[in-house]
């Protein structure tokens, strides 16, 4: 059973990336975790899969975009787990491309329904009105927000950091919907600082965030979104395909490649104290690579190997 136990057991792998410019980097590769359901998309779906079974729920419902990690990861999850699941996608006109889109070929290939609205009606997506019309078509359901962010899932990734971790003094991860970086901050020591690199332009995440910590020792880095959420250069992928050469490590374009060119940006630049202990949290995202290689061929630019 793929979450049968109250508390997340996990095997993943720290790999310490070396020492340079008096600095130490280590990287927590979360997305070994599993190879469908990896990351913090993990972590987020395993108190809400057991709440939706304690709750004898059948169906899971939640909200994505054309390429998202967590539509494929619930429609998975689901499957496993013995739920129905239903995803509402953002943009009518990929219900066209269900069969030449990898996210979603992969999600209905699990099983998941999909309803596809328009980006009009997808901004009301937490409004009571839209959701009671999503229970007139489809009865009773479990729902997850988009990106997974809810206090269960905040729950499930404050397991993300162990005792072993207290001794880095810089915390970094990629944020979406604020849920990763909200557990961390919580499971977090009073002698570490977290820094969030968003994906998303825009100052709604301080919000998002705030509703789950108390804590302050956390910051938002917004200077490597490079344009908005999945919006990349030949910079970016560069970076992204040169670490992967060098380290071993695959990085996705739209989370874990931006946060990892923006933490070595500020190394080279200075912005940590000499002979800090960096530990970088992999949040998974890999499943999109292939999707966004095929958004970068009909622009011709270079892809993500």
């Amino acid at each position: 059973m793929l979450f049968s136990s109250a508390t997340p057991n996990i095997n993943n792998q720290l790999v310490h990336l070396g020492t340079d410019y008096n600095i130490s980097l280590s990287i927590k590769r979360e997305d070994t975790i599993h190879p469908f359901v990896s990351g913090n998309k993990y972590r987020k779906l395993h108190y809400n899969i057991l709440k939706a079974k304690e709750e004898e729920h059948t169906t899971l419902l939640t909200f994505g975009g054309a390429f998202s990690n967590h539509i494929a990861a619930v429609a998975y999850a689901g499957q496993m787990s013995g739920f129905k699941t239903i995803g509402i996608i953002r943009g009518e006109e990929l219900a066209l491309e269900t069969n030449l889109n990898p996210t979603l070929k992969f999600a209905a290939a699990c099983g998941m329904t999909f309803k596809y609205v328009t980006r009009t009606d997808f901004r009301l997506k937490e409004t009571p009105e839209f959701i009671q019309g999503l229970q007139d078509v489809f009865g009773d359901f479990y729902l997850i927000p988009e990106g997974g962010t809810n206090s269960l899932a905040v729950q499930g990734c404050e397991h993300i950091l162990t005792p072993k971790d207290s001794s880095f003094d810089y915390v970094c991860c990629a944020v979406g919907t604020g849920g990763t970086i909200s557990g961390l901050i919580n499971s977090s020591t009073s002698n570490q600082t977290i820094l969030g690199f968003p994906a998303l332009k825009g100052d709604f995440l301080q919000h998002n965030i705030s509703k789950f910590v108390t804590k302050t020792n956390w910051k938002l880095i917004t200077d490597y979104h490079f344009g908005g959420y999945a919006k990349i250069n030949s910079n970016l992928i560069q970076f992204i395909n040169s670490f992967k050469s060098q380290h071993g490590i695959p990085l996705d374009p739209v989370y874990t490649g931006k946060v990892m060119f923006g933490i070595m940006d500020l190394i080279t630049s200075g912005y940590f104290p000499d002979q800090s202990k960096i530990l970088v949290i992999h949040t998974g995202g890999l499943q999109g690579v292939e999707g966004m290689n095929t958004q970068l061929k009909k622009k011709k630019m270079p892809l993500i190997t």
